[in-house]
């Protein structure tokens, strides 16, 4: 394997790299960063979990002038959760460099605060397209510094309806920038937007295969009446910690979370509709273990920083082979195999078909077996989340939290979970039998000597 201390980088992304422990890369780095770091334009297709953001990540940053603060690179991501995944990404390789800023630019919040930060200037802006377009068209953010433009998730970004804005703040940008398109998918419609906005490009692909480990693969033909008793009936089996369960639709998403939750399963829905805050506690309950089950669309689910997932659930097959193998790669990350179910009426069966064409071996049938029994309590998840009306504003950190609960309330350190702050509020995890008393005692006592709000949620 090729190590990061073979390329031209400058010392401090390579002193960055150590400190995160990156030293072998990655296919898709060790075959994309040579030409990044050329100067060339680069498309490149490769599955979520191979290593890309720190490869247009270092790319991006090599060529920067710190000295000069303005916007310099430019990174469209489709989802707020994949540009703040992004955004987090890059300052960590940019740890060395001092005084280099990154900005987050996302639908969902409030536009002062990133009016405010606009003001300041940045070296670095990732964003979501219509936030971008829109800062641009009220004319506080100016593109023309950029030097390097990155696509993220570019198939996602079209799937979304994104090509007129994407268009828009290119055509802002210098003509003799470098881009740089990464896409899980290849359809034409890429093609045509790399032929457009790039300039000879690179073109490099890595299969999934080649970055994953083995995922084990089960397919169940059911008919469509029973696929949520069928869904609940594999939860019961298999039991995953945690999985993702995709549908193809929002309504779908929607119907198959409540169903789910009657049948004594803790489940959140995940789709574009979700305002920004409801999301943040979608995936704050799902990180925290206080949820097991995310039933998502896929684009909604891109850009999740989804550890240790115990299965990826398809309830309904994709109509294209390659979203199905990047659904399934988000169940086989840091070395581990993974599980991957999939639930088929006898329509979707054209679509089982030419995906076991596309992978070149026969698919793996099992007969789905009889839900045992409903409103199963071991199916709910172990941890119960509360939420604290006080966050970072308020120089509220998690060892006050943390000190609270195992202090005045009384609670054992092994009954605390993970504990997220936000600006005007927090979240705590606490195992399931002592959630009530957490509860009680939080209201009723005080942290940093005042009384704040706590709900279950």
């Amino acid at each position: 394997m090729l190590t990061f201390s073979s390329l031209p980088l400058s010392p401090a992304l390579l002193q960055a790299l150590e400190g995160l422990g990156h030293t072998e890369m990655t296919p898709v780095q060790a075959q994309g960063l040579p030409a990044i770091l050329a100067g060339r334009d680069l498309i490149a297709q490769a599955p979520t979990g191979s290593g890309k953001t720190v490869a247009f990540g270092l790319g991006l940053l090599q060529r920067l002038d710190p000295a000069h603060v303005r916007p310099q690179a430019l990174v469209l991501c489709p989802t707020r959760e994949l540009a703040d995944q992004v955004a987090k990404a890059i300052r960590r390789l940019a740890i060395a460099i001092p005084n280099l800023k990154v900005l987050l630019l996302t639908g969902g919040v409030a536009l002062g605060p990133q009016l405010a930060s606009l003001r300041k200037d940045s070296h670095v802006i990732v964003g979501t397209p219509g936030r971008v377009q829109e800062m641009l068209r009220k004319k506080v953010l100016h593109l023309t510094h950029v030097r390097t433009l990155v696509l993220d998730e570019a198939d996602r970004m079209l799937d979304m309806g994104f090509e007129e804005p994407i268009r828009e703040i290119v055509g802002k940008t210098p003509k003799q920038r470098q881009t740089l398109l990464f896409s899980a998918t290849y359809p034409e419609e890429i093609r045509t937007i790399g032929r457009d906005l790039m300039r000879d490009p690179l073109e490099v692909t890595v299969a999934a295969h080649a970055e994953q480990p083995a995922v084990e693969q089960v397919f169940f033909e059911v008919e469509l009446a029973r696929k949520p008793a069928a869904l609940a009936a594999l939860l019961q089996e298999y039991r995953p910690e945690s999985s993702v369960v995709f549908c193809n639709t929002r309504r779908d998403v929607d119907d198959l979370a409540e169903s789910l939750g009657k049948a004594g399963i803790t489940a959140l829905a995940l789709h574009g509709d979700i305002d920004q805050r409801d999301r943040d506690e979608v995936l704050v309950r799902f990180a925290n273990r206080s949820c097991s089950v995310l039933v998502a669309s896929d684009v909604a689910a891109r850009g999740l920083d989804i550890k240790e997932l115990g299965a990826v659930i398809n309830y309904e097959l994709p109509p294209d082979p390659d979203i199905y193998l990047h659904r399934i790669g988000r169940t086989a990350r840091a070395g581990r195999g993974g599980l991957a179910l999939s639930l088929v009426t006898p329509r979707e069966m054209p679509r089982a078909l030419a995906l076991e064409t596309r992978q070149g071996t026969p698919l793996r049938w099992l007969q789905p077996k009889a839900l045992a029994g409903k409103g199963n309590d071991s199916l709910q998840a172990a941890m119960v989340t509360l939420r604290l009306d006080a966050g970072r504003t308020d120089k509220m950190r998690p060892g006050d939290i943390l000190g609270a609960l195992t202090g005045d309330a009384g609670l054992p350190a092994d009954a605390v979970g993970k504990i997220d702050v936000f600006a005007t509020r927090a979240y705590v995890a606490i195992r399931r039998d002592h959630a009530g008393k957490a509860l009680t005692r939080l209201r009723e006592g005080k942290i940093k000597g005042r009384n704040v709000r706590v709900a279950r949620i």
